[in-house]
């Protein structure tokens, strides 16, 4: 009778625990939930949405291709000055990265026509397409193909290599749709960290490839320019996918593919960047009916504000841009902003940190007149500066160490010849000595020091006599000629 039970208890237990694990799902350390909620809750959007995303936007994904002397070759630097993301975009045929290894290289001599690829995809009905900068610069001829296979030949309507975008136009041939298919996009602007994505591409030449991932970071700056906002993804983007898609889950475009960080093999290690879709969308009439972009200029140098120099000018925090120098006749000069201001505002946007003005200044319209919040001597100043045209890159930026150890000397007019400089005012950095507050503050051979503590510098009397005031615990505000630009440094 014992064993009788034994058995039917043992047959029990069996039977309630293929019961329990057939209806419970185990979630972290020791947990248990109806696995039907768990279905439901934990796995919200479905297992096919990413199938109906790519069957769905494929057919609007582009794989453009180029031939052109004056093409740049993607060695693997990339194209954008300042980029040190590796996002190469010539496969086999155009002298790059062979994933294949079947190969032979080209011996020949002498001028060839060069070839790339990249990818791109068309935004509307009508046959315009969107892509990088990069993908299409310096060439001769480019050409789109399609998922169905067609060839066209497209048109370069404009291009903008500071945002690295360009837009394409392709007519349609006979027997095609009356229409193309394209993508909508979404908003850039309203995108989480953790969200998921999908990026479709050309890596290496193989078409219409798709990969999954997530939004890893928001607003990247990679610098590769002034206007760097990146969207950070892990889904893999390698070198062909430049100009594709980064949708989300509702297919939408939210970033346009650019670069990435790549390993030895230039390929993908889990960090690509994306241009944010709205940075697209607020140029794109100007590339339609320009063929270029049109943006507002104020004519400052400005620089990052470190502790060091937030605690010299009195600031209660690091929010701002520093002037570090203002152009002759340009907006800013003429509006009364000075060098040592601090600009908090610009148009009723609060300027928190320094790549954020020329973003601002970028999108005011020329000929506006706008409103600017600057700190000065610990005041706040409302001024209202007139924008004008970028006509070229003005507006630069400066790197800044922390701020004695350096050897110096006047710069007679010999010496100011020999090395480019303006005048003979100020004290020519000739030596810094290796870990010397000066070294561990940023400051090289070569620059001029023209102010030390808002005093001028005129000579090397001037500079002995200032910067002797120092103590051990003192922090001398200098004001620094490098190159053709102005910057302070904090020296502690």
């Amino acid at each position: 009778m014992v064993k009788k039970v034994k058995v039917l208890f043992t047959v029990a237990l069996v039977l309630a625990v293929a019961t329990f694990g057939a209806n419970f799902a185990r979630l972290g350390s020791g947990f248990f939930v109806d696995r039907a909620y768990a279905d439901e809750r934990f796995n919200p959007i479905g297992s096919n949405v990413f199938v109906e995303v790519a069957k769905n936007q494929n057919p609007a994904v582009v794989h453009v291709g180029h031939k052109g002397s004056k093409a740049k070759k993607r060695d693997g630097s990339g194209s954008r000055k300042g980029n040190p993301f590796g996002f190469r975009e010539r496969g086999p045929q155009g002298g790059g990265p062979n994933p294949f290894g079947n190969m032979p290289p080209n011996n020949r001599r002498g001028p060839r026509s060069k070839g790339g690829m990249g990818s791109g995809f068309l935004i509307d009905e009508m046959g315009y397409i969107l892509t990088n900068h990069h993908v299409v610069e310096g060439a001769d001829e480019v050409t789109v193909g399609l998922e169905n296979e067609k060839k066209y030949d497209a048109k370069v309507i404009g291009t903008d290599p500071k945002t690295d975008i360009a837009l394409l136009k392709i007519e349609p041939k006979d027997g095609d749709p009356k229409n193309f298919p394209f993508l909508r996009m979404g908003n850039s602007d309203s995108l989480q960290v953790g969200e998921w994505v999908m990026a479709i591409g050309n890596p290496f030449g193989l078409d219409h490839t798709v990969t999954v991932g997530v939004v890893s970071a928001k607003n990247r700056n990679i610098g590769a320019g002034a206007y760097d906002e990146f969207i950070q993804t892990d889904a893999s983007i390698n070198p062909g996918n430049s100009g594709g898609p980064l949708l989300n889950i509702e297919g939408k475009v939210i970033g346009i593919n650019t670069a990435i960080i790549s390993g030895n093999s230039g390929g993908n290690v889990g960090i690509g960047f994306a241009t944010p879709i709205n940075v697209a969308r607020k140029i794109l009439d100007d590339l339609k009916e320009k063929g270029s972009v049109t943006r507002g200029w104020l004519g400052v140098m400005v620089q990052e504000i470190t502790p060091d120099l937030a605690s010299t000018f009195g600031l209660e925090g690091n929010n701002g841009a520093l002037v570090g120098n203002v152009i002759p006749n340009s907006p800013a000069s003429d509006g009364g902003i000075k060098r040592g201001d601090v600009i908090v505002k610009f148009d009723n946007s609060t300027v928190k940190e320094m790549t954020n003005l020329p973003k601002l200044v970028a999108g005011a319209n020329p000929g506006s007149t706008v409103p600017v919040e600057v700190i000065r001597d610990g005041k706040n100043k409302q001024l209202n500066i007139k924008i004008a045209v970028l006509e070229e890159e003005t507006v630069k930026t400066a790197s800044l160490g922390k701020p004695l150890g350096v050897q110096t000397q006047d710069i007679s007019p010999e010496l100011a010849e020999r090395l480019n400089l303006e005048d003979i005012t100020g004290v020519l950095v000739s030596e810094v000595e290796p870990d010397s507050p000066a070294a561990r503050s940023g400051i090289r051979r070569g620059d001029v020091i023209l102010e030390i503590n808002r005093k001028q510098v005129k000579n090397m009397k001037d500079y002995f006599a200032l910067a002797s005031k120092k103590g051990a615990s003192d922090t001398l505000l200098m004001l620094v000629k490098r190159g053709g630009t102005s910057i302070y440094i904090a020296v502690k």
